[in-house]
């Protein structure tokens, strides 16, 4: 257990035979430190911070800071040989920048644009550094060394002026460093690894030019509008700070004016004026939920995790490209719906940050760009989503001679993927079981999601056996089109399960409720052979594949689990003869077994699949790569920590259901679970002490506490609360909206403190310490 200099506690209200955690705390978590108390958070932050004692020489190494919107990767600019390095760049992008030439499609013509980067070039030679990105305020600081002395440097990219500012405070040597900027091309980066569609060119020039004391960068674009990348330098005193903005405007020329008085009115601002308002955003973010768990370099990882979600995702930003709003080489220059944007966003539900969900908003607020992507004859009552878009949902094929992104099933070509829509409208439906929020069920999922599933309707058909059968289709990446892919199948099954519990919800009486009821009763069995699950009634899973397309019922729709003996035997047979081919398993493999396996019940299997991903596929600074960079994977880990530590399907929150024996300690705090509930939960020596539930929504509460022998349930003034046996050792609690529910074991009063556990050992940080 913490030593008591470090537990912090919580409290407000009488207490229940311990200190009390708060009972009303709301969703945010607001928590008053008792004064000479350790904090919590900041103790778990400052441990999580990422070091760097040598010079990082990419991307993957390097530090990164974002908004959501503007984001900056700062590493090396090589030297004159490999093993030196003339000056520190500081990449600048935005994930708004993009061309408007949909005729060349998403990958070029709708592309991501790169911007370029600043170059911090000292006097001397560079001999060493060391930073620190500070996890809690969002910061890197730290010092560079040269021959002729020292930079010392703080940076950020502010939360809401969405500035770039770097501080730079020279030694005397140093005095007459200075900072260059390299436009780059306005190419789309997918030109670097497939030919160029025919007619496609790269667009003029930047512009360079000074207004008025500001520099600036325009970048006219030959679809018209423009981008710009302003900065200017400013010194007080012995610092000299750096402030630099991006904007970008389509199809009119405005991004210049706005980049400009962006960039006069940060830099009317010392670096600690404008640090402020920044640091304060960020300290309050991370409260929202509490995590701390006995293996050191997980635990950090994990707090990185939400660093680098929040430095890439807004609500209002666009939904992350593959590679957030860092744009560096890559062939994905765009956002993806096969896999990534599913992946990238699942954290933040257990995490208790739904201010991050762009998916939601952009899905609601674009919609009318959805139906265009089916074929015309379908568009009256149809929409989908095909594996590339733009932020605005658009893929470009509307401009080619099929006209339109998602395939017709039966037809090749195109290659009819066709579940993308459904697969993301899940991710809504996570949105709405963690807030019970009916406004995003009645308003964005029903809506979208009826008119997803009614593609499907105009395609299946009934066989010989009796059963309804999709035509072929195809499952991401896997090769080849296959009759009653499984990949279409599950989300067909989800998408109609959903719809009638929806409308139900909802009070309406939908003319196509028998369809979908007819669809779950003579919906043709998932095929499956010796070994598991089938990619689809074609095709056997018989290669080395790293999606995990085919399994999708089991995770994360949660349609099978193992329920029975027969079932469970079939998930392991299928997990094992998946993860058992060596060859094109990447990252977010080992992120789905590990989720898969805690749905088993399977800690140590699914720490050990973690492991595999730390140990195979992670990078230094928590990036991870494939044939460029993809970001979805780290996030996604840190959604199978998750799945070890709450689940929340089937209308059952699950406490502690995958733990491995390792993490004997944990603590939980305001981890957000469906139904609306704010979990909190200690766990000492191998047992669970004290499970917390407060109601957001008053939603039917069964909880499977995994508390040994009798339980108590009290609300937060200690008065027994009503609970009844709802089997398989849980607890069904009458708990109205705004209601809390302590359980613990009978005749037990543990100390409600919500504190770091200590680590089982040492482990190093992140980044490159020496």
């Amino acid at each position: 257990m913490p030593s008591p200099s470090r537990r912090t506690v919580l409290a407000t209200g009488p207490a229940l035979g311990g200190t009390l955690l708060a009972g009303g705390l709301p969703a945010q978590a607001r928590a008053a430190v008792p004064e000479g108390a350790a904090d919590p958070w900041r103790t778990v932050l400052d441990d999580a911070d990422l070091v760097w004692q040598r010079m990082p020489k990419t991307w993957y190494e390097g530090p990164y800071l974002g908004n959501g919107f503007l984001g900056s990767g700062i590493y090396a600019e090589p030297g004159a040989d490999a093993e030196s390095f003339s000056a520190v760049r500081f990449n600048v992008q935005h994930s708004e920048v993009q061309d408007h030439r949909p005729e060349f499609g998403s990958l070029f013509g709708l592309a991501r644009l790169p911007l370029g980067y600043f170059t911090l070039e000292p006097v001397g030679t560079i001999t060493g550094l060391d930073w620190r990105l500070r996890l809690r305020d969002a910061e890197l600081t730290g010092t560079l060394t040269t021959d002729r002395g020292t930079l010392t440097l703080r940076a950020l990219v502010h939360n809401s002026r969405s500035v770039l500012a770097v501080e730079v405070t020279p030694s005397e040597g140093e005095r007459d460093f200075r900072w260059v900027f390299h436009p780059a091309d306005a190419i789309s980066p997918r030109a670097a690894f497939k030919p160029l569609p025919d007619g496609y060119q790269g667009n003029p020039a930047a512009e360079v030019a000074e207004h008025d004391g500001v520099l600036a960068a325009v970048q006219p674009l030959l679809s018209g509008g423009q981008h710009a990348t302003a900065w200017r330098e400013r010194t007080r005193g012995a610092t000299r700070t750096l402030y630099v903005h991006v904007a970008h405007s389509y199809p009119t020329s405005t991004a210049l004016d706005r980049a400009l008085a962006t960039v006069r009115g940060a830099s009317a601002l010392p670096y600690d004026r404008l640090a402020q308002a920044h640091r304060a955003w960020w300290n309050a973010y991370y409260r929202k939920s509490f995590l701390s768990l006995p293996d050191a370099r997980i635990q950090r990882f994990y707090w990185i995790q939400l660093y680098k979600t929040a430095s890439a995702a807004r609500r209002d930003a666009p939904v992350m490209a593959t590679s957030g709003p860092w744009l560096e080489s890559t062939p994905w220059p765009n956002t993806w719906w096969n896999l990534n944007v599913q992946l990238e966003y699942w954290l933040i539900q257990g995490s208790n940050h739904l201010e991050l969900d762009a998916v939601t908003r952009a899905l609601s607020e674009y919609r009318d760009n959805l139906f265009k992507e089916v074929a015309e004859r379908y568009r009256g009552d149809s929409l989908g989503i095909p594996r590339t878009t733009d932020p605005h949902l658009v893929n470009g094929a509307a401009g080619t001679l099929t006209g339109y992104g998602v395939g017709i099933p039966g037809q090749d070509p195109p290659t009819p993927e066709v579940g993308n829509l459904t697969w993301a409208l899940h991710n809504v439906w996570l949105s709405y079981r963690h807030t019970m929020d009916e406004s995003i069920l009645r308003d964005v999922l029903f809506p979208l999601l009826r008119k997803a599933i009614n593609y499907y309707l105009h395609f299946l058909e009934p066989g010989a056996d009796g059963k309804l059968h999709l035509p072929a289709t195809f499952s991401p990446e896997y090769g080849g089109n296959t009759r009653d892919c499984n990949y279409d199948l599950m989300l067909l099954t989800w998408g109609c399960r959903t719809l009638l519990e929806s409308a139900e919800l909802l009070g309406i009486d939908d003319e196509l409720a028998p369809r979908w009821r007819e669809v779950l009763a003579k919906r043709v069995a998932y095929p499956t052979d010796a070994n598991g699950f089938m990619i689809g009634a074609d095709i056997p899973f018989a290669k080395s594949h790293r999606h995990y397309s085919h399994l999708l019922a089991v995770y994360p729709l949660y349609e099978l689990t193992g329920r029975t003996p027969d079932e469970r035997a079939l998930i392991e047979k299928s997990l094992a003869h998946w993860v058992g081919f060596e060859g094109a398993l990447q990252g977010y493999t080992f992120t789905g077994a590990a989720s898969m396996s805690a749905l088993l019940g399977k800690g140590e299997d699914a720490l050990g699949y973690l492991g595999e991903l730390m140990t195979r596929f992670i990078q230094a600074n928590t990036m991870y790569k494939e044939s460029g960079p993809v970001i979805e994977t780290p996030l996604s880990a840190a959604q199978s920590l998750h799945d070890m530590v709450c689940q929340s399907w089937g209308g059952v929150v699950r406490v502690f259901p995958a733990l491995p024996a390792a993490w004997s300690d944990l603590t939980v705090h305001n981890f957000r679970t469906q139904g609306a509930f704010l979990l909190s939960a200690v766990r000492e020596s191998g047992a669970t002490r004290w499970v917390r539930l407060v109601s957001e929504a008053g939603a039917p509460c069964v909880v499977r506490h995994g508390i040994t022998g009798p339980v108590e349930v009290r609300d937060a003034r200690g008065r027994a609360l009503r609970y009844s046996d709802a089997g398989d050792g849980a607890i069904r609690i009458a708990l109205r909206k705004g209601e809390t529910a302590l359980i613990t074991a009978k005749g037990d009063r543990p100390d409600l403190t919500i504190a770091p556990v200590e680590p089982n050992e040492a482990a190093p940080r992140w980044g490159l310490p020496v």
